[in-house]
Parts: structure tokens; C-alpha cells; sequence
């Protein structure tokens, strides 16, 4: 299966895209949590032994399981005389900007990493400055810093492989991402879709060095024919514009682009921990967002522009509409608010579709995974204590490369 095919949310799951957690968590410190936007810092053993159990349950199901570190790996065996490339960009988007450092990072990194899988994972997992041993000349940047201290900052979100880049269709977005911390993970997209032999013919809506940012937990398939987008703390309103115009311009056959406006919080990251789908009919919801959510429909206006209008109807109206059959939302939790608050902090409504009626879920959220059996919904549920402290759920750790239409 070269390209994507990505049309909906729920078709049968083909082939996805994982990242395996790996030492990048190992240099998550309390120090640099926040930045690096953690709120608590994984078990790594523990962590990989779950997301070990979330790919078996997708391979399980039938459902082919790539990894972008491979991938990454797969580009730089195939194409050379791009790890020369690859290494001096990601060193400087790292933020090293002396010559001296540059160098001595590219000759650490090429030296010490011959094969293109270990320098990938390398690349992800961070350097720290006790790794590096160099003649220390007599700089004062030298001699006041603490040996321990990150000279490339890690990785720790990328297991998180929804955000950096989306499936809209049989095309795709590279996202310019809301942190610094995370807008380095777009490089590895960014050379898979320029140059493996199996995704560089398709066709990219967005940009990693577009201005505006937009993450791919805010875009949601509904259908061919129609894309939802989260206005939220990660992806601004002037990306859907410009997203909206390059998908107009194109020849996606998709009509219609819902902007969803939900609060700006960190329980409300993405439209997708808040909202998803998982039947033909049926959605999760976090009742939290009921209340305030607005819902914008933007078409094109025939002149290679876009027209926007507020949508005055309840958000089971709009879906109804445009799923093209009257739907059913499941809150998380129940509706029981206390419990939906506490499961949505561990993604209770962030559940991966691996067919109609049939999802993922994170065991932990047993109140919201009860209700959905009740609702006749196929619950498989994977360990979550450790995955669950980066503030993500199975569709947040995984992007669809194929589903069938």
C-alpha cells in the first residue's frame, strides 16, 4: 500500500504509523517537564511493554504497524547523501548556532552512530553534554556548564505520532506545531514524505514552515467530503484558512471544513481528546465542551477564497448533517461529572476506530469504557498507567496511513 487513504475516522484500519517510546523519556528531568510538556515523567520499561501491547492488539485486528523511526531510517539508507543533510538541520533546529558546536555535535553523532537506525533514535532520545568529551577550550560557556545539562533537548512527545503531520483524504498535512519543543518532530514527516519511495508522491496541503500552527489532534475525517478542525490551544484560526484554501485548491473531492472552537486548556488540548468517532453513528464526548463549543462552516466561495458562516444548530444536529444519519454522542464518564473529569485527564473520549463499533481504549477509564460496551460498542483495552502521564490517548499515539474507503 504506497500513498495514504484516510476518509473517515471508523473504515477498517489497514495500516498505521506508531512510534515506539524510547530513551528520549529517559531525559525528561522535573526541571524540564513543563517545557518539554509533561506533567509527570513515564516509567520508560513500563511504557514500552504497553505500547508493545497496544501494536499487538492493531496487528491482531489485521492492521499493518509501521514505525516512523524506520521509516526515518529506511529514507537515509535508500538516499546517502541525505544523513549529511538531515544531521546539520536537525543540529540546528536544535538551537545550536556556534560553528564550534555544530561541529562538534555532527562529528558525535556521525562518528558515534553508523547505522541510520541507531542515529535516528539518537536524533529523538537528546544529547546531554557529559556525552560529548571534548578538549575543553577556555570558554566561559564551558566552564559554567553543568555536565548533565541537555545540549539537544529530547524528544518525549513523539509517541504521539497523531500531531506532527495528518491524513486528510490521499493527502497530507505537515504541521507546524504549537512548541518549539515539538515542532522539530515535523522533520522526520517532512523527509519520509519528500523522499521514501512509498509516500513522496503525496500530495501536502500544509507546510511545516507556514506560519500559523495546527496539529493533527484537531483534524478529524468525517467523511470524504468533509474534515473537522479544532480551533483550540494547538491550532489556530488563521491554519484553517490557509489549509481550507490549499484543500479547495487541489483536487480533493472535499466540500466542507468544520471548524470546532473548544476552550483553551490543557484537558482540552485537541478536538480529539474531547470528541471522537467511533460508529457510523455514534460519538464520545466530554460533556464539558457542550456548553461552550461553536461551530463555523467553511466552503469555498467559487473565486479560490474561502466563505465562513457561524452554524446556529446543536452539535448533534451538525454532525447528524453531515454524517448523513442522526447521531447518538456518549458522554465520557457517563455523565457523571466528577467522573468525566477524571477520565478525561486520561483521555476516556481519545479512543482509535479500528472499525465500525470496534475501538481502543485505555483500560484505566473503566467508568467511560463501561458505558460504551452498553452502547454496544467492541471495547479493547490496552494498559495505560504509564503511557497515560503524556497527557494522550490511543488516537493520539497512532496515525492512520490506510483505511479502507
Amino acid at each position: 500500500m504506497a500513498g495514504v487513504n484516510v476518509k473517515s475516522e471508523i473504515m477498517p484500519l489497514k495500516k498505521v504509523l506508531l512510534h515506539r517510546p524510547g530513551e528520549e523519556l529517559l531525559n525528561l528531568t522535573p526541571n524540564t517537564l513543563e517545557e518539554l510538556l509533561f506533567d509527570d515523567i513515564p516509567f520508560l520499561k513500563v511504557a514500552q511493554e504497553e505500547h508493545d501491547a497496544f501494536a499487538k492488539i492493531l496487528r491482531d485486528e489485521g492492521v499493518e504497524v509501521v514505525y516512523l523511526e524506520d521509516l526515518m531510517a529506511e529514507v537515509l539508507d535508500k538516499e546517502p547523501e541525505l544523513r549529511e543533510k538531515f544531521l546539520k538541520q536537525f543540529i540546528f533546529e536544535g538551537g545550536i548556532r556556534t560553528e564550534r558546536w555544530q561541529k562538534l555535535l555532527y562529528d558525535y553523532l556521525n562518528d558515534n552512530y553508523p547505522t541510520n537506525k541507531e542515529l535516528v533514535l539518537k536524533t529523538m532520545a537528546g544529547v546531554n553534554l557529559q556525552e560529548i568529551h571534548t578538549e575543553f577550550e577556555n570558554s566561559l560557556v564551558d566552564l559554567v556548564s553543568d555536565a548533565a545539562k541537555l545540549v539537544l533537548a529530547p524528544m518525549p512527545n513523539l509517541y504521539f505520532t497523531r500531531d506532527p503531520f495528518a491524513m486528510i483524504g490521499n493527502g497530507i498535512s505537515i504541521n507546524r506545531m504549537y512548541s518549539q519543543t515539538r515542532n522539530r518532530e515535523t522533520i522526520y514527516g517532512d523527509y519520509i514524505f519528500k523522499y521514501h519511495p512509498d509516500y513522496q508522491m503525496v500530495p501536502q496541503y500544509y507546510e511545516r514552515d507556514y506560519t500559523f500552527h495546527i496539529e493533527g489532534g484537531d483534524i478529524l475525517n468525517i467523511n470524504e467530503k468533509t474534515l473537522a478542525i479544532g480551533i483550540s490551544q494547538r491550532t489556530e484560526p488563521d491554519a484553517i484558512d490557509q489549509i481550507a484554501k490549499n484543500i479547495f485548491g487541489s483536487d480533493s473531492p472535499i466540500e466542507t471544513i468544520l471548524a470546532f472552537n473548544i476552550p483553551n486548556s490543557r484537558a482540552f488540548m485537541h478536538l480529539d481528546t474531547v470528541f471522537t468517532q467511533i460508529d457510523y453513528d455514534k460519538f464520545t464526548i466530554h460533556p464539558g465542551i457542550m456548553g461552550p463549543l461553536t461551530v463555523f462552516e467553511i466552503k469555498p466561495d467559487g473565486h479560490g477564497g474561502i466563505h465562513v458562516r457561524e452554524v446556529s444548530e446543536t452539535l448533534e444536529e451538525v454532525l447528524s448533517e453531515y454524517v448523513g444519519r442522526a447521531v447518538k454522542l456518549i458522554p465520557c464518564g457517563g455523565g457523571d461529572r466528577i467522573a468525566a473529569e477524571r477520565e478525561q485527564w486520561n483521555d476516556g473520549s481519545n479512543t482509535l476506530c479500528i472499525r465500525p463499533g470496534t475501538v481502543v481504549v485505555y483500560e484505566r477509564n473503566d467508568v467511560t469504557n463501561a458505558v460504551l460496551e452498553r452502547e454496544g460498542i467492541n471495547v479493547l483495552q490496552m494498559p495505560s498507567a504509564e503511557l497515560s502521564r503524556g497527557r494522550g490517548g490511543p488516537r493520539c499515539m497512532s496515525m492512520p496511513l490506510w483505511r479502507e474507503d
